[in-house]
């Protein structure tokens, strides 16, 4: 009886062990994707292609200026004596900004003064000498004619007189260099006194009060502050050399200003460089840009616009009157719209992925040869030039299975590209995941549709 029970217990024993061994394999085996796999299908989420109206955007930063800013530099140099601005103070055309001190400029037209005089005094005494001359020269004309003086005298007389009628000339253009040298010291004099070339608010004022001044005569007069239209602001940005042969003068932008987030104004392209910026010239690093002005149409600044204050009680919804005030050096972010579909065909943009066709023809061959052809190809493998096929594509599920389509895309937004061909409005398409589409998602696949992950959020 014992050897019929331990008999048995090894039989037992040897049964677990194997259905053990059974059930791992098959474990193994469905990890493996051998089996299991082809019933189950890859994990991809779709969306449905639409229409939908898609606005090509060409985005760039950069920073707030303004569109008007006079740098105020004094024509003459001296010490200020009066400084009647502070920075951010608005002012008009003409309003007093700076008075340099006058003493040496009027010292200088004093002296002129006096040259002037002595020459207008030499004038006279050479007028006066003229006339001596001219009587002299007629009265000798006279007896030179009746024979009763030399010829040699008459000339004498004759030359006297033409020297002193250059003389006069003379005297005459003495008298206007001392005019004009005077109408520029009385010039240098009301330079002196800088007053407000247009309306604006001082920004940046660099100098104070009791401070000496360098002027333009030879070189960069002393920039002493700066007169600014803050109420017609401007975004400075850098466009690459790829997006800037797509942005045409008017194009309407929309721009984002770091002070104010989530918040859009409005813009306009006023002014496309046709100068390139380069960085890193020569290196594998080298940029190219070129500077694009867009205007800010979005009222701003009201305050700063000289226009008189009014006190008015608060608005019940702030937002209806709200104003922005932009200041320079603020940095924007522009979305600059340069095309515009309407009511077109539109996936997400990581929908659209792409494939080697050529690979795809080289594994249809590789089947079809024999093994001798494999084996003569791979002895001269080194030898061929391969040469790739890339084609956009999107995968379109179509009963459990992924099957890839050719597709030419025209332009994209933020979120979505127009489909030109290959899809129709109300395909299913794949969508995510990246690696799925990018790598692994071949045609033909099996696919399991999971629209309820968070990590395949859609884009709308």
């Amino acid at each position: 009886m014992a050897k019929k029970g331990s008999s048995t217990g090894k039989i037992l024993l040897y049964f677990g062990v194997f259905l053990i061994v059974i059930v791992g394999a098959g474990f193994g085996l469905r990890a493996a994707g051998v089996i299991g796999g082809a019933e189950e299908g890859t994990a991809v989420e779709t969306e449905k292609a639409k229409l939908k109206t898609i606005t090509q955007l060409v985005s760039a930063s950069g920073k707030i200026q303004p569109e008007v800013e006079v740098i105020i530099r004094p024509d003459v140099s001296g010490e200020i004596i009066e400084l009647a601005v502070n920075e951010g103070d608005f002012v008009r055309k003409g309003d007093l900004l700076v008075r340099l001190k006058p003493d040496i400029f009027k010292a200088r037209i004093d002296e002129l003064n006096a040259a002037l005089l002595t020459q207008k005094a030499r004038l006279e005494q050479t007028r006066a000498s003229l006339i001596q001359a001219e009587a002299a020269h007629l009265k000798n004309k006279e007896l030179y004619k009746k024979a009763i003086i030399s010829e040699l005298d008459f000339i004498q007389t004759k030359s006297n007189f033409d020297s002193q009628k250059a003389s006069l000339k003379a005297s005459e253009y003495q008298v206007q260099s001392a005019e004009a040298q005077l109408r520029k010291a009385e010039e240098e004099l009301e330079q002196t006194v800088i007053r407000a070339p247009q309306d604006g608010t001082v920004t940046g004022l660099a100098v104070e009060f009791g401070e000496r001044v360098l002027g333009n005569s030879q070189m960069a007069g002393t920039e002493m502050m700066r007169v600014s239209l803050l109420d017609k602001m401007e975004v400075l940005v850098e466009v690459n050399e790829n997006d800037i042969v797509n942005i045409s003068s008017l194009d309407t932008t929309r721009i984002e200003v770091d002070a104010y987030p989530e918040r859009r104004f409005n813009g306009i392209v006023t002014e496309i460089a046709n100068s390139a910026r380069i960085t890193g010239a020569g290196s594998n690093e080298q940029v190219t840009n070129y500077q694009v002005k867009v205007r800010i149409i979005t009222p701003h600044n009201l305050s700063m616009s000289g226009a008189e204050l009014v006190q008015s009680e608060t608005a019940e919804n702030p937002e209806e009157n709200f104003s922005p005030n932009f200041k320079p050096g603020m940095s924007a972010t522009v979305d600059i719209e340069t095309k515009t579909a309407k009511n077109v065909v539109s996936v997400p943009i990581q929908a659209v992925t792409v494939r080697d066709y050529a690979k795809d023809k080289k594994d249809r061959k590789n089947d079809s040869t024999n093994s001798e052809e494999e084996s003569s190809e791979e002895m001269d493998n080194n030898l061929i030039i391969k040469k790739e096929d890339i084609r956009k594509v999107v995968f379109i599920v179509e009963n459990g299975i992924a099957v890839r389509y050719e597709v030419e895309t025209g332009i994209s937004d933020n979120t979505h590209t127009q489909i030109l061909s290959g899809v129709n409005a109300g395909d299913e398409i794949v969508i995510g995941s990246y690696r799925t589409l990018s790598k692994n998602l071949e045609n033909g696949d099996n696919v399991k549709v999971d629209n309820s992950s968070d990590s395949f959020a859609s884009i709308n």
